[in-house]
């Protein structure tokens, strides 16, 4: 029997046997819990496979056990436990079993024991071995089990099944701090609402006492607070509350921002009108941001409500600027990376675009004496990228990136939704209106076109927001901003995150990628663009701590007009990266965005006075963009290396054939040549970019194929096709005229358009070989259908036999 009788005939009937698939207990067959990586190269975008359990047993419909792999019956019982073991270790179960059908191999992580049953244990008897392991009392394993709220259309992930389950246990079983690490797009939101509605519905809470639990899901930002309360949390109905200028004490499931309850100078702190054991459990959401630090302002609410049980959620791993955070909460209950949500295909990969400015490049020193706008002499010194737009803004520098942004899109899609991470609310409004400026024609029908959303706009760039995020609205389609959006915002169509400023916070650069890595392949989003016109990505990227990477990364020069400069241009190097020391992005802050000191620029020597511009402004001049390198993660996966399309595409062919001869002679079969794209295809290599890239259209595939992996000479099809008639005038001699007429229609279909025209029947269903009949006609001239393959077969043979 093959795997698949072995299910049906052997392994499926002993799990019923033992109770599996007797409600509430079930069996998933062919259990799929990944999307399968999306890959981009060139154009072309997939997916890998996707990892699939062969059975995937549940105590109840939200509580799996274990993970069962079946081989044919021939095969040994342990030669699935390897796989079973990943798939288990995967999914957070403490049970994998593999077998053949009759005989069944078990591994038991709460043991570390591997042993041979004759057969499958019942739920009752597994669920009971695994609350003996982790120490669940009869109480708290029957809470455990609490439903999750159903969502049909949007079940729990296998990780947020984890993150969830294991957020409850702890708990339940009185684990009073506790944090989750969850990558930005991951479903944080879902997770927190499905813990507070198992929780709510078993009525847990920290007395102990028979009522419901009073729960508090606090953030640092309106944006963070309004939407899971309006749209997630909605199923809890009229036990949800805002905690706005009074503190309500009639509900269950309590909202707010920290700035809303915290001491200010018109109040001591709303939070002290709560008793400090009046919640159970408070959810802090993006803790990283505020209460957890040491030093914050805020922390006083997290300790006067210290009875309560506090689950901080997080999008970073523990870094050096976050580590005050992991030590109050404590390690995660688990974590599930940006990496892994890209391996598992369910975040989208990036590909990232370089773009430096002269200015960038080179830096910028005024003239002799040369004053700003404001007739203010500016400093005579040398300014570099982490001074731009803090102590000197140079209009010139705005407009080369607005016009380079919207050429950009031009080439790509002038409607992709875009964010731009500005440095300030003032340089979002100067960028706002330069690509208003250049999508005039747009911004005519669409007067929202390119809008800014930061606090000085208040609820008109709510509005914006709100609209930006929506999947079927037009407008606005670029948003530019300066911290505002770098978190909590959910934009599952943006496509590309534009940085016109220095990051020099992992944690906030993680963040801003975050705005992007939300799949909607419903709407063709299956990726996105990161433009890095300050050399941060690329930075970030080289930190051992990175934990996801982009598909492909590009370095674009541009000149003065926003244009990139061609390849002629490549051997311009790549500036060497500015200084960042003192930059301190990212922190706490309790100002109008929430965002954190923007220092690390130059000082400027006269601090202004009061109602004087804190920086100089240089509206004149004339800045080129410069340098377009690609960039790939290596084989082993660890570090960026620089490789153009072509190099790529010539070391996947050296992978698959070892010498120029053996991809020709597979090439000439034309079933083999089949394969062979289709092998190619699968690595991401399409011709019609080769010949792009090579620039190249007129070359025939194998050439352009031999030329980048063996470096033999690029011939074109003209010339193939021409050697072929010069040289082998016996084979079209050796057939009828009508016939000699079908094969050099077919040579000449070739040489405009390439092998494809050899497929049969099409080509011989277009002019001019159509006129010659239908396709049996037509076989007939060559005396039958066998002998009209055989003809073209040769005909292929022949022309890639040089």
């Amino acid at each position: 029997m093959n795997e698949a009788d072995t299910c049906r005939a052997h392994v499926t009937p002993k799990l019923r046997a033992v109770g599996w698939e007797q409600y509430p207990h079930s069996i998933t067959e062919q259990q799929t819990f990944t999307d399968g990586r999306v890959e981009v190269r060139g154009s072309v975008v997939r997916r890998r496979d996707r990892k699939r359990a062969d059975y995937l047993l549940r105590y109840t419909r939200d509580f799996p056990l274990a993970v069962v792999e079946a081989k044919p019956e021939s095969d040994p019982p342990g030669k699935g436990l390897q796989q079973a073991k990943e798939y288990a270790e995967i999914l957070g179960l403490k049970f994998a079993y593999a077998t053949n059908g009759h005989r069944i191999i078990e591994f038991d992580y709460l043991t570390g024991r591997e042993t041979e049953l004759a057969a499958y244990p019942s739920p009752a008897e597994l669920f009971s071995r695994l609350k003996a392991g982790q120490g669940l009392e009869d109480g708290v394993a029957e809470k455990l089990l609490t439903p999750y709220h159903p969502v049909p259309d949007n079940p729990p992930r296998y990780y947020q099944e984890i993150a969830i389950n294991r957020a409850v246990q702890a708990i339940l079983q009185g684990k009073r701090r506790n944090l989750l690490t969850m990558a930005t797009g991951t479903g944080k939101t879902l997770v927190a609402f499905q813990i507070s509605w198992k929780l709510w519905n078993a009525r847990w809470n920290r007395t102990g006492a028979y009522r419901k639990p009073r729960i508090l899901f606090l953030a640092d930002r309106n944006l963070l607070v309004d939407d899971p309360k309006d749209k997630t949390f909605a199923p809890f109905g009229d036990a949800r509350h805002k905690i706005e200028g009074e503190a309500v004490k009639s509900r269950e499931i309590y909202f707010a921002i920290y700035q809303a309850i915290a001491e200010d100078s018109r109040r001591p702190g709303l939070y002290r009108e709560y008793p400090q054991g009046f919640f159970d459990l408070i959810i802090v959401d993006e803790c990283h941001r505020g209460s957890a630090r040491d030093d914050s302002n805020w922390r006083e609410i997290l300790e006067w409500f210290e009875p309560a049980y506090q689950l901080g959620m997080t999008a970073t791993p523990l870094r050096e600027d976050n580590r005050d955070t992991y030590e109050y909460f404590g390690d995660p209950l688990y974590t599930y990376s940006l990496r892994q949500g890209i391996d598992d295909g369910f975040l989208a990969p990036y590909r990232v675009h370089r773009v430096v400015t002269q200015a960038d490049a080179t830096g910028w020193r005024p003239g002799k004496g040369e004053v700003d706008r404001y007739g203010r002499k500016i400093p005579d010194e040398e300014y570099h990228t982490k001074d731009f737009e803090r102590a000197i803004a140079l209009r010139a520098r705005t407009q080369a990136i607005a016009r380079h942004l919207a050429e950009f899109m031009g080439r790509t899609d002038r409607f992709a939704k875009t964010i731009v991470f500005c440095v300030d609310q003032e340089h979002a409004d100067e960028m706002r209106r330069a690509l208003n400026n250049r999508n005039a024609d747009l911004v005519r029908r669409h007067p929202d076109y390119v809008a800014r959303v930061t606090s000085e706009e208040g609820k008109v760039g709510t509005g914006h927001l709100s609209r930006f995020q929506e999947l079927e609205t037009t407008s606005p389609v670029i948003l530019t901003t300066s911290q505002l959006l770098t978190t909590g915002v959910n934009a599952p169509t943006c496509k590309n995150i534009v940085l016109v400023r220095v990051v020099n916070s992992m944690t906030e650069f993680k963040q801003i990628i975050g705005r992007g890595t939300r799949i909607r392949e419903d709407y063709g989003k299956t990726w996105f663009n990161i433009l890095d016109y300050t050399g941060s990505a690329t930075r970030n990227f080289a930190d051992p701590d990175f934990d996801g990477y982009p598909e492909i990364e590009e370095e674009i020069a541009i000149d003065g007009e926003g244009h990139e400069i061609g390849p002629e241009d490549d051997d311009i190097q790549e500036p060497p990266p500015p200084d960042y020391e003192g930059e301190d992005e990212g922190k706490e802050g309790g100002g109008k965005e929430g965002g954190g000191k923007e220092g690390g620029g130059k000082v400027i020597a006269a601090p202004p006075s009061p109602g004087e511009p804190r920086k100089f402004y240089v509206d004149g001049g004339h800045i080129e963009i410069i340098a377009h390198l690609v960039y790939e993660l290596d084989a082993q996966g660890n570090q960026l290396r620089v490789v153009q399309f072509t190099d790529y595409a010539g070391e996947k062919v050296r992978t698959l054939f070892t010498s120029a001869d053996e991809l020709q002679d597979r090439w000439a079969d034309p079933l083999e040549r089949e394969e062979v794209i289709l092998e190619l295809a699968e690595r991401g290599i399409a011709f019609e970019e080769l010949a792009e890239a090579t620039g190249r259209p007129d070359a025939d595939p194998l050439d352009l194929l031999c030329h980048l992996a063996f470096d033999t000479p690029l011939r074109t099809r003209q010339e193939r096709a021409d050697y072929l008639r010069r040289n082998q005038p016996d084979f079209f001699d050796q057939y009828g005229p009508e016939a000699r007429e079908i094969l050099t229609a077919l040579l000449d279909k070739y040489t405009d358009f390439g092998p494809r025209q050899f497929s049969i029947p099409d080509a011989l269903q277009v002019p001019p070989i159509s006129e010659h009949g239908n396709v049996v006609e037509i076989a007939e001239l060559f005396g039958g259908a066998p002998r009209m393959k055989q003809a073209m077969d040769q005909l292929q043979g022949l022309l890639y036999s040089y």
